[in-house]
């Protein structure tokens, strides 16, 4: 383990960058996001505003049982439906079932103890045109900023939320382990290998395994982990609770789709392997009517031969067994932290979409914030305007943490710790990649919900950390609550939720 103090006189300027939100921001100022974005730049955030792609999962069922546990004998009397049994998650009352069957729903719904047998559902969990990606290409030379991992002052968002001073406090997640449900990893990154536990780590999609496997540094799963967790090892960047350890779990494709039962399938067992937390930097937006488009289908054209008819019932089944896993989680002791959702939907208005997990009992929901030209001014530029894509709404948001933008009008260069880049790239998020080759350690930018998530987590960890394990999630997020940033109205507002968090008021609160 490697220990340093981060403080502003071991800065030397003008690489004091990584810590300016610590200074000159008043978190009781009022702010009105959707008054500072044009109509212009509102409509382009709105690029994928509407449901998900979504489409049946041929021959995969999700069985609902009258409790929350299954009845006994259930596989047997499954099998006698012609159902081959896939999982069985007797801790939420649900089961995932294969059958060829044509006959299947209905034999197996006159099973006694069954509430429901509705079909699952492939869901693109990340929309590939949200993914913002700039890779690093160019690792420059070492900043001076006092800490040897060499892009620490890249991560404005630690700054933000006061991470380092929550460190200096004595807050480094120690003993919290942290499960993320997300695509593929990079499992020999040398900024996460020395914080995974790959027995604990496990992949729930069907013909892939738990490591990243496509071309280019654009690992989703990665990044998310690296901004969590990554150690502070010398080498690159520092997870928000840099000695906590990492429990990663495989529940969708790396190209960002996966079946509903997977998340599932992962929610329980990051509980059953003792995660203190779990992140889903994944979203999927669901028509409460039910119906469901595919990659064809659009719903603003009603002759679209692509509409499936809806399916109010199976929608809501597959609601109460993600809630059965969420809450099974939460009783067990784990806080569940989830993106908002990256569609700029005013949830107040709007409320013809259900988006899911962030929607699911017991779930912490995250909102994006992000600065405007952070590396023109780096001291004194405000860091938490709402980011122009992020989900918002009185219920459907918590909190508020970094997840960047892509706002910034200009096409200036900048350079910061050694990076040369455009202004605009410098104001997302910078984390951990992959590129495939075995040890070599990867970087790159992107923006969303996504990346905002994975820093409350952080925050979380660190709270749990600093009361020593074990914390009930109503106690976390009281300490969320109590110690968050009020950056919108007074109390909980459609923006911010509760606020934006702050590790240092986190882990250093009294009351």
């Amino acid at each position: 383990m490697i220990t340093k103090k981060f403080t502003p006189s071991k800065l030397a300027y003008p690489l004091v960058f990584a810590l300016a939100g610590l200074f000159g921001c008043n978190p009781e100022v009022e702010v009105d996001p959707a008054a500072s974005l044009s109509l212009d730049a509102t409509s382009e955030a709105q690029i994928a505003n509407g449901a998900s792609k979504i489409k049946y999962r041929g021959k995969h069922y999700i069985v609902l049982s009258t409790q929350e546990q299954l009845p006994a004998g259930l596989e047997s009397k499954l099998a006698a439906a012609n159902g081959k049994v896939n999982k069985l998650m007797p801790q939420a009352g649900v089961a995932s079932v294969f059958s060829e069957d044509p006959e299947f729903v209905a034999k197996a719904s006159k099973i006694p103890g069954v509430r429901s047998v509705v079909r699952d559902l492939e869901i693109e969990w990340l929309k590939p045109e949200d993914q913002k990606v700039v890779a690093l290409e160019n690792y420059g030379t070492p900043p001076f900023s006092g800490d040897n991992d060499r892009f620490f002052d890249l991560q404005w968002g630690h700054a933000a939320i006061q991470a380092s001073e929550a460190w200096n406090a004595g807050a480094r997640g120690k003993g919290v382990r942290i499960a993320v449900l997300d695509s593929g990893f990079d499992l020999d990154h040398p900024d996460l290998a020395p914080n995974i536990d790959l027995a604990a780590s496990k992949s729930f999609v069907t013909g892939e395994q738990l490591g990243y496997a496509l071309p280019g540094v654009g690992s989703h799963g990665t990044h998310t982990a690296g901004t969590i967790a990554a150690a502070d090892n010398g080498i690159g960047i520092i997870g928000v609770a840099p000695e906590a350890q990492l429990i990663l779990v495989k529940v969708l494709r790396d190209t960002g789709s996966g079946a509903f039962s997977w998340i599932i399938d992962g929610i329980v067992h990051a509980t059953q392997q003792g995660a203190d937390v779990i992140n889903m930097s994944l979203g999927a937006s669901l028509y409460r009517n039910g119906k469901y488009l595919d990659d064809n289908g659009t719903p603003n054209d009603p002759t679209d031969d692509f509409l499936v008819k809806g399916d109010t019932k199976g929608v809501q089944e597959l609601l109460i067994a993600l809630d059965r896993a969420t809450r099974y989680a939460t009783k067990n002791g784990v806080t569940l932290i989830a993106s908002a959702g990256n569609d700029a939907n005013n949830g107040n208005a709007d409320q013809s979409l259900v988006h899911i997990p962030s929607s699911s009992s017991g779930v912490i929901s995250i909102s994006a914030t992000a600065p405007r030209g952070w590396a023109l001014n780096p001291l004194n530029t405000f860091m938490d305007n709402l980011a122009s894509y992020s989900n918002y709404g009185i219920k459907d948001v918590q909190f508020a943490a970094p997840g960047g933008d892509y706002m910034y009008p200009g096409n200036e260069i900048a350079t910061i710790a050694g990076v040369t880049q455009y202004v605009y790239v410098f104001d997302y998020v910078f984390s951990t990649g992959s590129n495939l080759t075995p040890g070599a350690a990867s970087y790159y930018w992107s923006v969303g919900t996504s990346m905002a998530a994975p820093h409350a987590t952080g925050v979380a960890a660190l709270i749990i950390g600093q009361n020593g394990g074990q914390m009930d999630p109503a106690k976390v997020l009281a300490r969320m609550r109590a110690s968050a940033d009020d950056l919108g109205k007074p109390g909980r507002d459609p923006y911010y939720g509760y606020g934006r968090l702050n590790a240092l008021r986190a882990v250093t609160l009294t009351q």
